[in-house]
């Protein structure tokens, strides 16, 4: 390697070291150097040589190219993506100087990126704390350890529902499962467990069940081919991806044991879609089918709600696609999943709002029904939703009808096909919508059912507004 030509690979060594569990005297050991060589390489103050740079290729097993052309560029992207916050609108920020501190002060980079996470986390927390202070039945008293389920959101929103640690490592399982002609194949290989459908009846209650003693993975026979292949990647992530979801999980500080369960179960849910979805041949996908949900899990073999989830991953730093936020309701307007990569202000406490087409799918069962929103500060989303059925497999079994919708911001929706192919879809002819009624300040809109905060409600004794309360102008 000519001396004009240096390669500083900092960032990816040290990310390379960690993701196999080494130390930097592991690593030394095994390259034959010294720790604190290994120290100075991750640090930027020394270039790899050629001869290292063959060392770790042939002790790892690595494609050299991937090593020596990473560099500080995955840091870079991240760090160009988090000063995009207006909290950094007034601070000039040259690319060149961003790639400065992503390439030559990786450590810095790194704290950096995490007091960011903490920063968003914080802000997402202080914000429930106000919401709840500020609803009559939250009372003010109310604490994350009463909630789980929102600190589980909070740590998935804060990270934008994007961890490349498990699209990486999914992916290499992935191509090792194609080699053995699927997941049961890979089972019989690796782990010399044999997978098996079963009656109802013989699981008892359970969809999957793992049995170390007889070396079976069970699963119900009822379920979907979709269902069972999600169950069997989902088992297999537990198997071999406990480290890096322990890895992620260590980034977040939760005040319940079950809200850090919640959190490693969504973990394990993200590694099951990405190993059956893997990142980099479905990032090619989207953009070859034009976003068509349907189109997707035909292709990948995953239902219509797998493939939407998967779409609101798709932010890994230099391989972006279209940002989605995603929701899940009941008919009684429950929400049971929600997801954002698109900064929808979704409401974290009470109803949606009943204008949002999400909530009248159920009208049109396994439709797709398209709509433009936009909110009361002018901002504009599309969102497309349809129903989805849970359970069913045999007559009399119980089904849970819900409905998903997934958007996206207006500035991608024309890469969408349901945008492409439908030209009386226009944003000019947005639904205006709220947030949820107490947020909402539109005055004139029907269907609210509650009074927004700081509005004064009229007395109706000498007129009755069209709309459910009047508000004074004070």
């Amino acid at each position: 390697m000519s001396a004009d030509r240096r390669l500083y690979v900092g960032p990816s060594l040290r990310r390379l070291r960690r993701d196999r569990g080494l130390t930097q005297a592991d690593m030394a050991a095994d390259l034959e150097v010294s720790p604190s060589y290994i120290a100075l390489l991750e640090r930027n103050h020394r270039p790899l040589s050629a001869e290292i740079l063959l060392r770790l290729a042939q002790t790892y097993k690595l494609d050299m190219s991937a090593l020596a052309g990473g560099g500080g560029s995955d840091d870079m992207a991240r760090l160009q993506a988090v000063l995009k916050d207006p909290l950094f609108a007034d601070i000039d920020l040259p690319s060149l100087e961003t790639g400065d501190v992503a390439t030559n002060f990786p450590g810095f980079a790194e704290a950096f990126l995490r007091l960011y996470t903490a920063y968003q986390e914080e802000q997402l927390a202080l914000a429930d704390r106000g919401a709840e202070a500020g609803s009559p039945a939250g009372g003010g008293q109310a604490t994350e350890a009463a909630d789980p389920v929102a600190e589980s959101r909070r740590f998935l929103a804060a990270r934008r529902n994007c961890f490349p640690l498990l699209d990486d490592t999914a992916e290499r399982l992935a191509q090792d499962i194609a080699a053995h002609d699927g997941l049961a194949g890979y089972f019989k290989a690796r782990h010399s467990l044999r997978v098996r459908r079963v009656p109802p009846k013989v699981m008892v209650g359970s969809m999957r069940r793992l049995d170390w003693h007889r070396r079976e993975i069970l699963l119900d026979d009822e379920l979907d081919h979709a269902s069972q292949s999600f169950q069997l990647a989902l088992q297999l992530a537990y198997l071999e991806m406990g480290k890096e979801i322990d890895q992620v999980l260590e980034g977040g500080a939760f005040a319940s044991e079950s809200g850090e369960r919640l959190t490693r179960r969504a973990l394990a849910g993200y590694a099951a879609a990405a190993i059956l979805m893997p990142y980099t041949a479905f990032a090619r996908a989207v953009e070859a089918r034009r976003y068509d949900v349907e189109a997707l899990g035909r292709q990948f073999g995953a239902s219509f709600e797998q493939t939407a989830h998967r779409l609101t991953t798709l932010q890994k730093p230099g391989q972006e696609r279209a940002p989605f936020f995603f929701i899940r309701v009941d008919e009684a307007g429950n929400v049971s999943k929600r997801l954002d990569g698109a900064g929808f202000p979704f409401a974290r406490h009470g109803g949606g709002c009943p204008l949002w087409n999400v909530h009248q799918a159920f009208r049109t069962p396994r439709q797709i029904v398209t709509q433009w929103l936009e909110l009361p500060d002018g901002q504009r989303f599309f969102s497309i939703a349809r129903t989805v059925t849970a359970g069913g497999g045999g007559f009399g079994r119980p089904r849970i009808e819900r409905a998903i919708a997934l958007g996206c911001a207006a500035e991608h929706a024309d890469r969408l096909i349901y945008v492409q192919d439908d030209p009386t879809l226009s944003p000019d002819a947005a639904t205006p919508i709220g947030v949820t009624c107490r947020l909402c300040q539109r005055t004139e809109c029907t269907a609210r059912s509650e009074p927004p905060i700081g509005r004064q409600i009229l007395p109706d004794d000498i007129r009755r507004t069209t709309a459910p309360f009047g508000f004074s102008d004070s």
